[in-house]
């Protein structure tokens, strides 16, 4: 079991590629001034949680540790399936994809997901071909990766486990520490008050499924959080039957979703 948080992503970056790209989108001054713009858009301007490079590492580290549980289950990423990347890229464009799916927010909350298509687009330019000497093997990634951040919006179906991990890995950024800037900022409503609710979220292979989200709370409006981020989240996910989620207030288990 691991709990999820901003240092989880340290414990996957086994692999001198993986370490290697953190290591450039967390070094570069482009990519920090473009989360800087998305945190002003978003909880500046819109009074919404963080969507700056906090939340980038949560998330990749969650789908990091995500995609280890279903390759341990035996299932193969999309893109490797396809026959356009092997194994080491399948990794690489899911932590890229989970580091960058909000970028767009330093364009507006508004079709985010769109936004950034095109603004993680000339990082990856950038930063890539310091990965990849293959031109076609770069524009493969290039494309998984925007995939995966178009699609991490509820509305969006994904065509890639890849993109799937993704999407559910960002739902799971939600413990209530999360969600004290618009509750400070005196925006009181069930989304900040179950946001709060919500003190820890755990990761670990499930019982029945191979990956079980433990959700703990120590107030039952923490359900509606889940319910409203979490699980329409999962919904559009394409992984959405290798998932399932355990709800607890203190000790006592609330809910199973199982979708």
């Amino acid at each position: 079991m691991v709990v999820v948080s901003p240092e989880l992503v340290e414990a996957h970056l086994d692999e001198p590629e993986l370490r290697e790209a953190y290591e450039l989108l967390e070094s570069d001054p482009a990519v920090r001034a473009y989360f800087r713009m998305a945190n002003v858009m978003a909880v500046k301007r819109m009074i919404y949680n963080d969507h700056g490079q906090v939340h980038a590492r949560i998330t990749a580290g969650s789908a990091l540790h995500i995609l280890s549980l279903l390759l341990k289950a035996g299932v193969t990423p999309t893109s490797v399936r396809d026959g356009t990347c092997d194994l080491k890229d399948a990794k690489l464009i899911t932590f890229l994809g989970a580091y960058l799916h909000d970028i767009g927010n330093s364009v507006h909350r508004e079709l985010h997901h769109l936004h950034g298509c095109y603004v993680a687009a000339r990082v990856l330019d950038r930063l890539l071909p310091a990965l990849y000497d293959d031109v076609e093997l770069r524009i493969h990634v290039r494309q998984e990766v925007l995939h995966c951040i178009f699609a991490h919006d509820e509305g969006v179906q994904c065509l890639s486990v890849e993109a799937g991990v993704v999407k559910v890995a960002d739902g799971t950024d939600m413990a209530g520490g999360r969600a004290r800037i618009p509750y400070r900022r005196g925006k009181v409503d069930i989304h900040s008050l179950s946001a709060l609710a919500i003190k820890r979220v755990e990761i670990e292979e499930g019982e029945q499924r191979p990956v079980r989200i433990t959700v703990r709370m120590d107030n039952p409006a923490g359900i509606f959080q889940v319910e409203e981020t979490l699980c329409r989240k999962i919904a559009t996910s394409g992984i959405d039957d290798l998932v399932e989620v355990y709800v607890f207030e203190d000790s006592r288990l609330l809910k199973v979703i199982r979708m």
